[in-house]
């Protein structure tokens, strides 16, 4: 599993899932063997979805879901540590939502951004960095697309940041500096739905 942690984080040498030992990855490479061993096959179909990448609130999940199926996604990649409909507040929180649309559970989100990639699926990432543009300038972007939001705490990962066509963040009026992940994927559909 794919996860991002700040040094400053002393929880970081427990994984937040399994409790299991962590190993840091510097360069984002892995084996042959574990990528053959995790990566997932796709039936390639829907035009626009979601990649939660590590989201550790199950409220925040079933919120996204809720807003993706109102504003059309189809499906729902979850990655990392993201809690599944299998969890009841996921199931609370999205009302239903994740009866309507498909999706799939993947321990490692650039694994998933790599093949989404060569199967012609452009990636956008929801974050704030110094290439990012604001929403507002969004334009249209082409299908099949997938909008990456990240974890709470950490955001998006580097590494699924490199691979985004790009990347787009919410200009804000306030003293704090991002909205809630939830929050900021129904901004960011809603400006899509506008497109």
């Amino acid at each position: 599993m794919r996860y991002p942690v700040s040094g400053r984080q002393p929880q970081a040498a427990r994984c937040p899932h399994c409790l299991g030992e962590t190993l840091v990855v510097e360069s984002g490479a892995l084996t042959r063997e574990h990528r053959e061993r995790e990566t997932p096959r796709l039936s390639i179909s829907a035009e626009r979805a979601v990649i939660l990448d590590n989201i550790r609130s199950a409220w925040n999940v079933g919120s996204i879901l809720r807003s993706a199926e109102g504003f059309g996604f189809s499906r729902a990649h979850l990655c990392g540590i993201t809690p599944t409909p299998e969890h009841d507040a996921v199931r609370k929180t999205a009302l239903g939502a994740e009866d309507s649309i498909a999706w799939t559970c993947h321990k490692d989100a650039v694994i998933l951004a790599q093949e989404l990639k060569q199967n012609g699926w452009m990636l956008y990432g929801l974050e704030e960095t110094d290439s990012a543009a604001p929403l507002y300038e969004m334009g249209y972007l082409r299908a099949p697309m997938a909008l990456i939001v990240g974890n709470e705490i950490c955001g998006v990962d580097p590494g699924l940041l490199a691979m985004c066509e790009r990347i787009f963040y919410i200009p804000m009026r306030g003293k704090k500096r991002s909205f809630n992940v939830a929050m900021a994927f129904s901004a960011a559909a809603y400006a899509l739905q506008a497109r």
